[in-house]
């Protein structure tokens, strides 16, 4: 099978001890499938992130790897859209930088990719057996159900990293703080399709979380009413005919 030139995206923030093998495990998994780069941004890291990408792409010069380094941290979301500007790939497959998201799944959600006959595609991974504490699956759990209930977005786990969107459905969404959150729901307001795939999910190698319970229930809530707000009020024109004269001088 045949896919496109593919970027293989991370937004990362205190991940030095965990995307050299990561970066790796890309390389491994995408050489002999596709055409591919990555693109990490450390998104305004106090450790060495930006450094030991830098050595990793040194030893490996056959992989193209681009490192943007932000000067101060703003978020998971805005560091995905540097790296959807610096990305030159017909389509985007995004990962967390902590190691969790198994890259040997990307053949997966390219094989899914391939059989869309939409424009606008979101093939999303499901984490089928979660390496979390019991208190993070039951609110990973709670969220999910929460989202599926008021958004309708038909993916049990918007939570997982792993997606894989057209690198122009990505730019054709509206941007804002958290919009990560909820791609599928956002795929869906371009009348685009969903496609969920089974992925492996893996504990953290190194690291902390940046997220609690608390901070991602307030903002999921506020975030997920500006997302049926968005919704509600898009219009999505369908063109019947275009006609065009061109001018002769």
């Amino acid at each position: 099978m045949t896919y496109p030139f593919v970027s293989a995206v991370i937004p990362a923030k205190d991940e030095s001890m965990n995307l050299p093998t990561l970066l790796g495990e890309i390389q491994s998994a995408l050489t002999d499938h596709c055409q591919y780069e990555i693109i990490v941004v450390d998104d305004g890291s106090s450790d060495n992130t930006y450094g030991v990408c830098e050595e990793w792409g040194q030893n490996h010069p056959d992989v193209a790897l681009t490192i943007v380094r932000h000067q101060c941290s703003v978020g998971q979301s805005t560091a995905l859209l540097t790296a959807i500007h610096q990305a030159k790939g017909e389509w985007i497959v995004t990962l967390d930088g902590d190691g969790q998201n198994d890259p040997a799944d990307i053949p997966a959600l390219l094989d899914a990719a391939a059989k869309q006959d939409n424009p606008h595609f979101c093939i999303a991974g499901y984490r089928t057996n979660r390496q979390d504490t019991e208190w993070k699956r039951f609110q990973s759990r709670f969220a999910n159900a929460i989202r599926q209930a008021v958004l309708k977005d038909g993916v049990k786990d918007t939570g997982c990293g792993l997606k894989l969107i057209p690198r122009n459905s990505y730019l054709a969404l509206p941007y804002f703080d958290h919009m990560h959150r909820f791609l599928p729901a956002l795929i869906r307001r371009l009348h685009g399709q969903i496609d969920v795939v089974p992925v492996n999910h893996r504990g953290r190698w190194g690291g902390v979380s940046k997220y609690n319970a608390l901070n991602r229930a307030w903002v999921g809530f506020i975030d997920m009413c500006g997302v049926v707000w968005l919704s509600r009020r898009s219009k999505n024109p369908q063109i019947e005919n275009i006609s065009q004269q061109a001018t002769h001088e």
